[in-house]
């Protein structure tokens, strides 16, 4: 089983479970490859909670933006 970088687990600890539910996918495949760092984006909009693999930010990195 892939562990979650501590960053990511502590993360996932402050959130509801609807944001934990949108975003840990993205969290697995970053331990997986562990390449790439995570930016989680929050639209306020419909979409809500998205995260995606971000090149930019060094691996176990995860920030919040929002769009």
């Amino acid at each position: 089983m892939i562990q979650l970088p501590t960053n990511y687990q502590q993360y996932l600890s402050a959130q509801d479970q609807h944001v934990v539910d949108a975003i840990r996918p993205v969290l697995m495949q970053s331990a997986a490859d562990q390449k790439y760092g995570v930016r989680v984006v929050y639209n306020p909009g419909a979409t809500g909670h998205q995260a995606h693999l971000d090149e930019t930010l060094p691996y176990g990195t995860i920030i919040e933006d929002i769009d």
